[in-house]
């Protein structure tokens, strides 16, 4: 027996028309809005590249969500070709059609889902559409939507909203497609993009930088592998990034060929552009060799105090840190990440104060291999203690003592946002004949030794975790309530 559920008369007729093309595009002038929206869903799932062209040039709303409707395991060129083809040859007319309200093209994955959902009638639900960049569904009134008279003079530029992601090679067809019809129409259709991923900077990726309206630009990632010379090219599109709220920059080198007063002056370009990011909220910078000693002038010039910074495998002064500690806005300071960070041989007072000064707004740490040493964790404590929103504390691959661990809980245990630690095999866990073997018998009493102290301290359900890495390089956890046997 077919369990399938029947067509609707709906989708019957969104059938019926397309099965003549010719009449489908001849209704488009005169179809309910309503049902441009399941004509076009089913448009796509036929692969009506001419129906597409026509809808897309009477479209009556806002936006079109295109990228949810794409399924991105399956090639969607011809859906796009057609949808851009369309655009282009309503872009090419001095007047735009009298129905036609459309902004913005949105090819984001899964952008603005509702709006198809809710407009095909599966569900009346529209609170999920209250977003104002969603195309939101207007109020049925079961008449024809009233027309005005003749055509619409040209408005605004045409949007088109995707997430990018540069690389090295030649461009997939369907970006160099969109590529082509921007370039085309320069003036009138404007490339936009929250999120920029950036790996590898070719000439090509360069020209496709520019243009892109750069200060559509949310979430930028730099992770290649970066010279000081190609950040230098980088580095005019950076400060056009007014509304950039996360950065992320990975793997910059300086060449043996550069010269001191070279890197000095590639940097200073660099750091400077962080002066026009007024919206920066969170800051990753990992493998950057020219902070060593230079932190501060990537501090200096930040406008706006941060909700995350996390500086990773680099290489830091002391004095680093202590500009760090003294000049960072930790106003709203909420993740603070500074793994493998070489603390061994400098001073925990910078630490210290930077953690006291966030403990306020602070929810999570990461201190990972960090080469923290027992006297150095024991300076930390109290001002751990005093992190009142911290949710997450995590210092694997640090060599720490029994005694510590269980100083860090009777310093901790009111905090009563902490659910979660990361910590090392302390000291004790090791067998005796080698430093590097872990003896698991030592290390069950070590779990059973903490459990039995958060049933003393009132808080079992506190989660503590022992980390260790596999040959592969990735972390095991093991929940204390269940100790290694």
């Amino acid at each position: 027996m077919n369990s399938e559920a029947p067509l609707r008369l709906l989708d019957l007729a969104c059938q019926s028309l397309l099965r003549d093309e010719a009449s489908a595009i001849a209704a488009v002038e005169w179809l309910p809005m309503e049902l441009f929206p399941p004509l076009f869903t089913a448009a796509v799932a036929g692969r009506h590249s001419n129906v597409l062209k026509a809808l897309v040039q009477a479209w009556p709303f806002p936006c079109l969500p295109l990228g949810a409707l794409l399924n991105h395991q399956q090639p969607y060129h011809d859906i796009l070709q057609a949808v851009l083809d369309g655009l282009d040859a309503l872009l090419s007319q001095e007047t735009r059609p009298r129905r036609w309200k459309m902004q913005m093209l949105n090819l984001q994955k899964g952008a603005h889902q509702e709006f198809w959902i809710v407009w095909a009638g599966i569900r009346a639900d529209v609170c999920s559409l209250l977003d104002p960049e969603a195309p939101q569904p207007m109020r049925r009134t079961g008449k024809l939507e009233r027309l005005t008279k003749g055509p619409k003079p040209p408005s605004a530029p045409m949007e088109v909203l995707v997430d990018l992601c540069l690389k090295s090679g030649v461009l997939d067809e369907s970006l160099s497609y969109l590529i082509k019809k921007v370039s085309q129409r320069r003036g009138l259709l404007h490339l936009c993009c929250k999120k920029l991923k950036v790996y590898a900077v070719s000439k090509e990726n360069i020209n496709i930088l520019g243009m892109v309206q750069l200060n559509s630009v949310q979430d930028l990632k730099l992770n290649c592998t970066w010279k000081l010379s190609t950040l230098r090219k980088f580095t005019p599109f950076l400060g056009q990034m007014g509304n950039l709220r996360r950065f992320l920059l990975s793997h910059v080198f300086t060449s043996s060929h550069t010269t001191l007063e070279q890197e000095e002056h590639c940097v200073s370009l660099f750091t400077s552009q962080f002066r026009r990011l007024s919206c920066l909220q969170e800051l990753y910078l990992h493998d950057v060799s020219i902070l060593k000693g230079r932190l501060d002038q990537i501090l200096s010039c930040l406008k706006t105090p941060l909700e995350t910074l996390s500086i990773t495998s680099c290489m830091l002064l002391e004095s680093d840190l202590r500009h760090l500690s003294q000049h960072l806005n930790v106003s709203q300071l909420k993740v603070l990440n500074l793994w493998r960070l070489n603390l061994t041989d400098i001073s925990s007072g910078p630490l210290q104060l930077l953690l006291e000064r966030a403990s306020p707004t602070l929810q999570e740490l990461y201190l990972d291999e960090c080469g923290i040493m027992d006297s150095q964790f024991m300076d930390l404590l109290p001002a751990l203690s005093h992190c009142s929103q911290l949710m997450t504390l995590s210092f694997c691959e640090n060599t720490i003592s029994m005694t510590v661990l269980e100083d860090l809980l009777r310093h901790t245990i009111r905090l009563s946002k902490l659910n979660c630690m990361l910590y090392p095999a302390p000291l004790e866990s090791f067998d005796e004949r080698s430093n590097n073997i872990i003896n698991l018998g030592l290390l069950a009493q070590v779990h059973e030794g903490l459990k039995h102290m958060l049933q003393e301290l009132g808080r079992p359900g506190m989660f503590w975790f022992y980390a260790y890495p596999s040959p592969h390089g990735v972390y095991r956890n093991f929940y204390n309530p269940n100790p290694i046997l």
